[in-house]
């Protein structure tokens, strides 16, 4: 059933646990995360974001998205992950899209708080609710840039959170998107001081290559929300790349087949990992 991001965010705060959120970029990986999420009874974020809709057009995927989400047998919100642009954000909330994130993270905090304000008011015409960010998390959606890690202020999150009504707050901790060079080493003295001063469900961002003991100790500090994109595209072209190895693709719909489980394979390793198994 498609529902709305804070609704899935407030059981995380309360059951202590955090969602996955999932990019997808066709239908096979919209169809391999809701595989896993109902097997394994736990809700579920579709997502997005701006940067990708050069290969997946929002007109095309976004009502996909949205159409199996109300579909679902699972509660399952539909996010557009870093907007960029007001009008992109539009398209989304008038798609159906039930969360919208706008990344003002480059901006200076004044304008940043400024610009996600203009989001939360054209959200609320569509009772979805609306993630922003702080601090820059490394890396880029879609690979192309190297942005440099830059931690996020405790005392800039408070900031935020008591001039502008937001639901959901990405923070960046050391993380980064993409495949992380390194092990990445996570300042969780800056989660925690940022999680004890503030009320806002924390979102983690470049989820892929960090440790599942760190999934876990993030998700016991706050974190209500962990975006799962690289690990995603990797899994299913690793795994369409091995059944072709064994030869156990004969035509298209094995393809097909192979990228689904892809999705769902990667899907449901990290719902066990971030606790969200049997939560609906």
């Amino acid at each position: 059933m498609l529902v709305n991001m804070r609704d899935l965010l407030a059981d995380a705060e309360a059951g202590n646990y955090a969602v996955g959120s999932f990019s997808v970029a066709n239908m096979e990986m919209v169809l391999g995360v809701l595989k896993a999420a109902k097997e394994l009874q736990a809700p579920v974020i579709l997502q997005i974001a701006e940067v990708r809709l050069k290969q997946s057009p929002l007109e095309i995927i976004g009502p996909l998205m949205v159409a199996a989400a109300e579909s679902a047998d699972t509660p399952v919100a539909v996010h557009f992950d870093h907007g960029k642009t007001i009008e992109k954000i539009g398209q989304a909330l008038d798609i159906g899209f039930t969360s919208v994130m706008y990344d003002g993270s480059h901006l200076p905090l004044e304008e940043n708080i400024s610009m996600t304000k203009q989001v939360i008011e054209l959200a609320k015409e569509y009772d979805a609710s609306v993630e922003a960010e702080i601090g820059c998390v490394g890396g880029s959606e879609d690979g192309s840039e190297d942005i440099a890690i830059n931690c996020t202020k405790p005392e800039d999150a408070l900031r935020f959170e008591q001039e502008a009504d937001i639901d959901a707050l990405a923070v960046a901790i050391g993380n980064a998107h993409g495949n992380y060079k390194q092990t990445p080493k996570l300042r969780f003295d800056i989660l925690e001081d940022v999680a004890r001063i503030t009320d806002t469900p924390l979102v983690l961002h470049g989820g892929t290559g960090i440790s599942p003991e760190d999934f876990v100790r993030c998700s016991k500090t706050g974190i209500r929300k962990i975006n799962i994109a690289t690990a995603t595209f990797d899994s299913v072209e690793n795994t369409v790349r091995s059944w072709y190895n064994k030869n156990e693709i004969k035509g298209y719909y094995d393809l097909q087949a192979a990228e689904v489980d892809g999705a769902y394979q990667n899907a449901k390793k990290h719902i066990l990992i971030f606790g969200t198994d049997g939560k609906c």
